[in-house]
């Protein structure tokens, strides 16, 4: 009676698990025992049953079905005003295995270039995009087959046969039966002799004589004119290019632009420099230079005149209560205006921090569009390019920008004597729908109140 119930048991078990679903992951085993099973006070155990499976499950008794993973990465949001962008580079190939977080392309945007990192790791099976190509937020960007790295000895061992293959191939060509032929070649000359001196009075040389030879000029013959290369090049403008020709044209448009100039006695500012830069590179690791008093300067001469630290929006004046300034930095790609959150709060040394570690993510091509977005004011300081007068045009939607220039030694009057001293003009080019020409040259004149007497902006004064 028990072995009866055991055997409706093992075979009811089979059919419940040829029903499930989860066949679909899962190995089935064809061997199933009942053990242990008690009837009344009695226990006994049932001999294992083995049912025969139909054909086609006959899959499941020798392999196991493994389903893995693929997901589509999509172009990553950029910048709320930055919809696409040109991909400039992959950093990896099909078939190549990418971990978490590492750099998988590289997008040219209107500002900076974004790097995209990978969501997952896995192995590349497609790419959507090819380097050139214009890309849109959300489009599709890579498929990735979700899983760990491969094992570093299963890629060397597929090639290896190959060129081994290849090796015995290229010896088996070599010894091929070719030197009997040279033995049969040997009796030619005999008969062939007389055959080159027929073909030696061949007309062939005849046409060489009638072609034209090139015509040297010299330079008496075209007088202050010499003949040269006249090759050009046609290179498609960059994003980034693109995008400031566009900004700048529209603030020329915008705004009714107007530039006023001053000039400002560096001696006192550079005897300071002079005097504490060793000291200062020692204590805070930063080199003292004219930025930070500048751009320290200007924070507080915006206070003392709020109007140039206005801007329009719309029908109304939006006056900022904080300084946020943008610093003009040339890059290879094209000029970006990086911005110093608060500078009224900051010392000279700790605007020169925040310059070098903006000029370093500068140089190393990794400025985000955060460190360029806002910005209530912009200093451009052409004179480290030795530039000694120049007109900047406004950053919109700013009001206005100070333009810096190089130091350069000029005959000036002091105190009723002309004396040598190092002199840098200075401009600011600002919207007069906004400022007023007293604002204008009351800011100028602030700055160059502090800049000759830097005691002033440690007084406040």
């Amino acid at each position: 009676m028990s072995s009866a119930l055991c055997r409706r048991l093992g075979t009811s078990a089979v059919r419940a698990t040829l029903r499930s679903p989860r066949l679909a992951s899962a190995s089935i085993s064809t061997s199933i025992s009942t053990r242990g099973i008690r009837t009344g006070s009695l226990f006994t155990s049932a001999p294992s049953v083995r049912p025969r499976l139909p054909a086609s499950h006959a899959v499941f008794r020798t392999s196991q079905v493994r389903y893995m993973a693929d997901k589509v990465v999509k172009f990553p949001p950029m910048a709320e005003s930055i919809q696409e962008g040109t991909l400039t580079q992959w950093h990896k190939k099909v078939g190549e295995f990418i971990a978490r977080d590492e750099v998988i392309a590289t997008i040219e945007t209107d500002k900076v270039d974004v790097t995209v990192n990978s969501p997952e790791s896995g192995t590349i099976l497609e790419l959507y995009a090819n380097e050139g190509d214009t890309v849109a937020v959300g489009a599709n960007m890579v498929k990735i087959e979700l899983g760990d790295a491969p094992k570093e000895g299963a890629a060397p061992s597929q090639p290896a046969p190959e060129a081994k293959k290849e090796e015995p191939k290229k010896e088996e060509a070599k010894p091929a039966p070719e030197p009997p032929k040279p033995k049969a070649e040997a009796p030619k000359p005999q008969a062939p002799t007389p055959a080159p001196q027929k073909q030696a009075p061949a007309p062939s040389r005849a046409p060489s004589k009638a072609a034209p030879s090139p015509v040297a000029f010299d330079a008496e013959d075209f007088p202050g004119y010499m003949p040269g290369s006249r090759t050009e090049r046609r290179i498609p403008m960059s994003r980034m290019r693109l995008k400031i020709a566009k900004h700048l044209k529209e603030s020329q448009e915008t705004a009714a632009s107007l530039t006023t100039f001053n000039e400002i006695d560096m001696s006192n500012l550079m005897e300071m420099r002079a005097k504490y830069k060793e000291l200062v590179a020692e204590k805070h690791g930063v080199k003292l230079g004219f930025m930070g008093a500048f751009i320290k300067a200007t924070s507080l001469a915006l206070h003392e005149v709020p109007g140039v630290n206005a801007a329009i929006e719309g029908d109304e004046i939006v006056y900022h209560d904080y300084v946020d300034i943008s610093v003009a930095v040339a890059t290879p790609k094209g000029l970006v205006t990086p911005v110093l959150r608060n500078c009224e709060t900051l010392s000279i040394v700790q605007v020169e921090k925040a310059m070098a570690a903006l000029g370093k993510k500068a140089r190393d091509n990794q400025i985000t569009i955060e460190d360029l977005a806002g910005g209530t004011f912009t200093v451009s300081n052409g004179g480290v390019f030795g530039s000694l007068f120049g007109t900047p045009i406004i950053n919109q939607p700013q009001s206005a920008i100070l333009g810096m220039h190089a130091t350069k030694e000029r005959p000036v009057v002091v105190n009723g004597k002309v004396e040598i001293r190092p002199m840098m003009y200075v401009a600011l080019t600002y919207d007069h729908r906004v400022i007023d020409g007293r604002e204008a040259v009351t800011f100028l004149v602030k700055l160059k109140e502090l800049i000759e007497d830097p005691r002033r902006i440690l007084l406040d004064l």
